[in-house]
């Protein structure tokens, strides 16, 4: 089990990026954190997710 923007989530055994084409989520203008340690981009593909983590997904917001 992971735990992803606060909510439960199967473990997968699955890469930063998989997770993210799994949740159908837009690349672009996004940020991942896992266990409080942001993931650069570069390294999404290669990044895996332990069971147990905590995975932040963060999606910047225009506005004023």
């Amino acid at each position: 089990m992971i735990r992803v923007n606060g909510t439960d989530d199967a473990f997968l055994a699955e890469s930063v990026e998989e997770l993210l084409q799994r949740r159908d989520i837009e690349t672009r203008g996004v940020a991942v954190a896992i266990d409080g340690e942001v993931v650069p981009r570069s390294t999404w593909a290669i990044t895996r997710i332990r069971d147990g983590a905590t995975v932040e997904i963060l999606t910047a917001a225009a506005g004023g």
